[in-house]
């Protein structure tokens, strides 16, 4: 039986979205964008200020949508990297499912902070999946982001 695969994503700046796209074509998955309910502000300190100051209080903003997650077999997770953590609506879509039984997949995108500390709050918030290792890159990735995609997929699927 073909797995179900679903890529859920934060994207500020767009570059993770591109990346979520990215994995989705080649997974052949369910896209979904988690939205806030208040979107952070455009400039980049502006919004760095109220990432830190969020992430330091545990704060999780209300989502505009959800998605159902029973169906999905995999599940892949992008966040752009923030003060070393998921961006706190991450962290909100994940502590309001159930992924017993699920395969979880981090992902992030970075302005050199690389993975952080993401792999471990991914896994702590994904209670009874397994999590399987993430994949960090760059900004957008540039030109060679499908190929660094598809080569972190390789290894991830084996």
């Amino acid at each position: 039986m073909k797995q179900k695969n679903l890529v859920v994503y934060y994207t500020h700046s767009a570059n993770t979205r591109k990346i979520a796209e990215i994995i989705n074509e080649q997974v052949d998955g369910t896209l979904f964008e988690i939205i806030p309910t208040q979107p952070y502000p455009a400039g980049y300190d502006d919004v760095v200020k109220q990432a830190k100051k969020e992430i330091n209080a545990g704060h999780r903003p209300a989502l505009m949508s959800d998605i159902d997650i029973a169906a999905y077999d995999v599940i892949y997770v992008g966040t752009p990297n923030w003060w070393s953590t998921m961006a706190p609506p991450v962290a909100a879509f994940l502590e309001a499912h159930d992924f017993g039984g699920k395969t979880v997949v981090p992902f992030c995108t970075h302005g050199g902070g690389g993975m952080a500390h993401i792999q471990k709050d991914v896994e702590k918030l994904s209670d009874g999946a397994q999590v399987l290792a993430g994949f960090d890159i760059y900004g957008s990735g540039g030109s060679n982001a499908a190929s660094a995609v598809e080569k972190w997929l390789k290894e991830v699927q084996k």
